[in-house]
């Protein structure tokens, strides 16, 4: 596998990721939003400048994104005690407690239409690779 399988590898899998969600939340999100969501989750206290390189969006669509979901209640934003000119972003109170409360997103079904096979033979042994595929990767996230 080259860099390039490696890439579309991985958008395949965020497509299958996005059709496992149930109908809710961050289901409606952009992919962009969707990505910075997930990065303040991750690295709570970012600056944008910090999610923006993290992320690879442009800073003014990251600043734009923050700002809508400040305005929304999913992230807040305070000043840096250390550098008063940065603003740090962090999941609000309520966000985390809607994460807290999300249902499993199951992915058997979504394995299976993805492979054409509904043998819970093949679905274990692709979710046995994703695990361990997730497991090995753990450090780098």
């Amino acid at each position: 596998m080259d860099g390039y399988e490696l890439f579309r590898l991985g958008r395949t899998l965020m497509k299958l990721g996005e059709q496992a969600m149930p109908e809710m939340g961050t289901r409606r999100l952009s992919g962009a939003t969707r990505a910075i969501v997930a990065d303040v989750f991750e690295n709570p206290d970012s600056s944008v400048s910090d999610i923006t390189e993290r992320v690879g969006y442009p800073q003014s669509q990251v600043s734009a994104c923050v700002a809508n979901l400040r305005e929304h209640g999913s992230v807040e934003t305070v000043t840096d005690p250390r550098d008063r000119r940065r603003t740090l972003v962090r999941p609000s109170a309520a966000a985390l407690e809607r994460a807290r409360n999300l249902p499993p997103a199951e992915i058997d079904d979504t394995v299976a239409r993805a492979t054409g096979s509904t043998d819970p033979a093949d679905i274990a042994r692709v979710k046995d690779a994703l695990n361990a595929l997730d497991a090995l990767l753990e450090p780098y996230r």
